[in-house]
């Protein structure tokens, strides 16, 4: 089993992601989200366990940065643009050995499951987990169902997403929460020795949110990787830390 301590607090982890400018572009920013480096020092001074995001954040913000020894990094492997529709596919963009130079503790993928190009991501997810094990890096997927024959994520589809995750070896799977804790604790049980995180979705108000969070940790999960919902908050760090408070209470 590969050892993910690095990434978590007491066996809990606090996954502050910021891969959103890539995906989904300046629609989520403003003066002060858009800047890698504040969301830097949110994840350090709100009580995030690890930081997820894209090649470039990393290369220019983080690995020549004091925030290299602050907070560890999930480097984002792969990605795509939000006008991607048909088809869904997210390649690779970056090789194991750059997430080792900019000092990434762990690696993430994207896997569209069920979309018509899955078996391209298979093979890249199966090989990015073959050689990023080779150095002890944990291997997150995020995995996604996008498929025309998916017309519902409905919990049984999430359950799929997160055996499938299990199935080709991640070591933690991230994927979508849903309202009910029995519908919640059977994906959890169907990623077996897979570790659980949960998104946190689109933007909602904190009460909500922070309720899914209690929610997510009862039904088993590791923990939550989350960014809107902390980074477009109007006080970020205020809401960053009460997610810190959940998780580790």
């Amino acid at each position: 089993m590969i050892d993910l301590s690095s990434l978590t607090k007491n066996g809990r982890m606090y996954m502050l992601a910021y891969d959103q400018g890539l995906e989904h572009g300046p629609v989520d920013f403003n003066e002060f989200n858009s800047q890698p480096e504040n969301i830097l020092e949110l994840a350090v001074t709100g009580g995030a366990t690890c930081f997820a995001c894209q090649r470039g954040v990393a290369e220019k913000y983080y690995a020549r940065s004091e925030y290299r020894t602050k907070i560890p990094l999930i480097l984002k492997m792969n990605g795509k643009t939000s006008y991607v529709k048909d088809a869904p596919f997210s390649p690779m963009l970056s090789t194991v050995e750059e997430a080792l130079d900019f000092g990434a503790s762990a690696v993430g993928y994207t896997v569209y499951v069920g979309s018509p190009r899955q078996d391209e991501m298979f093979s890249e997810f199966t090989k990015l987990i073959r050689d990023a094990h080779k150095y002890n890096l944990p291997v997150i997927g995020w995995m996604y169902p996008r498929s025309p024959n998916i017309p519902t994520e409905t919990a049984e589809v999430t359950a799929y997403a997160a055996r499938v995750g299990l199935e080709l070896g991640a070591d933690v799977v991230k994927v979508k929460p849903h309202e009910d804790l029995g519908a919640m604790k059977w994906i959890v049980r169907n990623a077996g020795r897979a570790k659980v995180v949960f998104q946190g979705g689109n933007l909602t108000s904190e009460e909500n949110f922070l309720s899914q969070v209690k929610l997510d940790l009862e039904a088993g999960a590791l923990g939550l990787a989350v960014g809107r919902n902390v980074w477009q908050e109007a006080n970020p760090q205020e809401t960053s830390m009460k997610v810190h408070d959940v998780i580790f209470s």
